[in-house]
């Protein structure tokens, strides 16, 4: 099927990202929150981030503006029913996003594909709860969204063949490259990066190195652009904590078991760079480590 008209669901760090992308290769974008405040915010930084990319000569200010007419946004969720294409970038958390394709369900036309940016929750689980497991796929895109070049395409056990191809189809109009993955636990990305992570904060936890020495040894003695401490902050702890418990859970294997140190940050709210205090504290010029 040719896809046209794509509808993203969450107006986050990830919706906006995918909208943005998405309307600069030419797809008519319709992006809904349930927040007005957080549908004009991510049009703002989708403004200031393409307005980035022209200051760079990447874009001309045609494809600028031409982009920011291809969005349009709203309050209702009926509205993306219209769309070919669905992405789910809501809370990374199963019952939110089974509650919104039960919402969407009947306001969908019975070609739209629908799809989940989760980075870790079972594709084969959440197509289930749908009416149309043949035509739902996981479509994990990395953050930032404008600049990582990977999106992973996962197939839950019901995905055909057919909306597996329309969707590797958009990702390559996209001047990104996908990477088939299968419906388990973390996937491919998160399942090899989220135990490193977590193993760093096992050596901090064990005071084998403190936050400073620990990214250092990381980004100098393994050419890591980020070290793994500031690369959790980034991402966001609660995020990296639900990410180990999913990958504990569903496999049962020990390695997995997330670090108390993790749970204990996530417990204090210091979630890294969106709460101003994580492995490191923001609220300064330059950002200090918190142990």
């Amino acid at each position: 099927m040719s896809i046209q008209t794509i509808g993203v669901i969450g107006a986050g760090q990830m919706g906006n990202g995918i909208a943005h992308v998405m309307a600069l290769a030419d797809y008519n974008v319709m992006l809904t929150d349930v927040s007005q405040d957080a549908l004009d915010a991510a049009l703002n930084g989708i403004q200031g981030n393409l307005a980035r990319q022209v200051s760079r000569g990447k874009i001309s200010e045609e494809a600028m503006a031409g982009t920011l007419a291809r969005i349009q946004t709203t309050l209702s969720l009926a509205d993306l029913g219209a769309t070919d294409l669905v992405i789910e970038a809501a809370t990374e958390r199963e019952s939110v996003k089974q509650a919104i394709f039960e919402d969407l369900q009947p306001h969908l036309q019975p070609h739209t594909i629908l799809t989940s940016n989760t980075s870790s929750i079972s594709i084969t689980r959440l197509a289930s709860r749908t009416d149309r497991p043949e035509r739902f796929m996981g479509f994990h895109f990395m953050n930032p969204v404008p600049v990582m070049q990977l999106v992973e395409l996962i197939r839950g056990i019901a995905t055909d063949q057919a909306t597996y191809e329309a969707c590797q189809q958009v990702v390559a109009r996209l001047g990104k490259t996908a990477a088939s993955a299968e419906d388990f636990p973390g996937f491919i990305v998160n399942r090899i990066l989220m135990p490193m992570i977590n193993e760093a904060v096992y050596t901090l936890y064990e005071g084998v190195g403190n936050v400073q020495s620990i990214d250092q040894s990381m980004k100098l003695g393994a050419n890591h652009p980020m070290g793994p401490l500031e690369l959790a902050d980034f991402i966001g702890l609660d995020t990296c904590l639900a990410i180990m418990n999913v990958l504990h859970d569903g496999l049962a294997d020990t390695k997995y078991r997330p670090c108390p140190l993790l749970t204990k940050y996530v417990e204090a709210g210091w979630l890294g760079r969106k709460s101003q205090r994580g492995f490191y504290d923001y609220r300064g010029d330059v950002p200090v480590p918190t142990r």
